[in-house]
């Protein structure tokens, strides 16, 4: 039985291994890459979406100041003209206001601590993508091949006959001085 363990084992091994040199880590970089791009993007979009929607939060919040203040100068007019019933619905208008300003204001607090953290985590996922093209440069540079037009040598690179029979002599001649 230990014999049968050790020999699958043994071929999930060089299946695996057959998998991983299939699998070509160039091609899974560059798709991580391009995942990380769309995410990103995603989350940029739902940035702006949220920048939106915090500004008119705002602009809502400052049309029900503007009515609660309305409110307040009919009140001042129905209580000076003694009409308690009229006043009574002002003041239920007002009530209404007042807590939809309340959850506005609750909303806006909630949209700018998730904005700011939406931020953060941008600014992070852009470091990573970053520092991800850089490692799919360098294994791109690493796969190329060698050209001879490379800074160290240039397109003549082969030794001629005449060159082995030159350096053959200088070193014959350098041995027979010693």
């Amino acid at each position: 039985m230990a014999l049968i363990n050790r020999v699958s084992r043994l071929l999930r091994a060089d299946l695996h291994a057959v998998l991983d040199r299939i699998e070509e880590p160039e091609m899974l970089l560059r798709q991580a890459v391009r995942e990380m791009e769309e995410e990103l993007a995603q989350d940029e979009r739902r940035l702006k979406l949220m920048t939106h929607e915090h500004a008119q939060t705002g602009a809502r919040i400052t049309e029900l100041q503007g009515s609660l203040a309305e409110l307040a100068g009919e009140l001042d007019i129905c209580f000076a003209a003694r009409k308690e019933d009229l006043a009574r619905s002002l003041i239920r208008r007002r009530l209404e206001a007042e807590r939809l300003q309340g959850q506005l204001q609750r909303r806006a607090q909630r949209s700018e601590s998730e904005t700011a953290g939406l931020r953060t985590r941008i600014g992070q996922n852009r470091a990573r993508l970053e520092a991800m093209r850089q490692k799919a440069e360098l294994l791109a540079e690493e796969d190329r091949p060698l050209r001879p037009e490379g800074p160290w040598g240039g397109p003549d690179l082969t030794v001629r006959e005449e060159d082995v029979e030159v350096a053959f002599l200088a070193e014959k001649h350098r041995r027979a001085e010693r």
